[in-house]
């Protein structure tokens, strides 16, 4: 896969969101380090499962070790903000090389989780929690 990578500048730069977190993304060739917030990754997500999730479409394009990866997120939690850095990487490698949309679109890698926290109604205790009902 060493070949895919003809791309026609050093750099791409992405934008992936989830949820309320946005994050910006930077790729270029290199060793496969992988930067969140000025911080490794693995510090910077602490859960194995999260780390697994920033790398997933790395590994499905077989690229871990041939690129870098910077990237700032901001907004909310943890598990958010991983997969809008996932999103990030996948539309970055997809402008690297338009070869590769083919395999991150069947690994649903490009495509935006519209699932949002849904709002609080007026007259309730949350979104969907009614008052405790009293017959007396």
């Amino acid at each position: 896969m060493a070949e895919l990578l003809k791309a026609t500048s050093d750099k791409q730069i992405a934008t992936g969101r989830r949820k309320d977190a946005t994050a910006r993304v930077q790729i270029f060739k290199g060793t496969g380090v992988i930067q969140v917030n000025r911080r490794d990754v693995a510090q910077y997500f602490g859960r194995p499962t999260l780390q697994m999730l920033v790398r997933q479409p790395l590994e499905a394009t077989r690229l871990n070790d041939q690129v870098n990866v910077i990237a700032n997120v901001n907004g909310g939690g943890l598990a958010g903000q991983a997969g809008a850095v996932r999103q990030a990487i996948s539309r970055a490698l997809v402008r690297f090389d338009e070869t590769l949309k083919t395999l991150l679109r069947q690994g649903d890698y490009l495509t935006r989780d519209p699932r949002m926290k849904e709002r609080k109604k007026y007259g309730r205790k949350g979104a969907r929690r009614r008052f405790q009902f009293s017959k007396r």
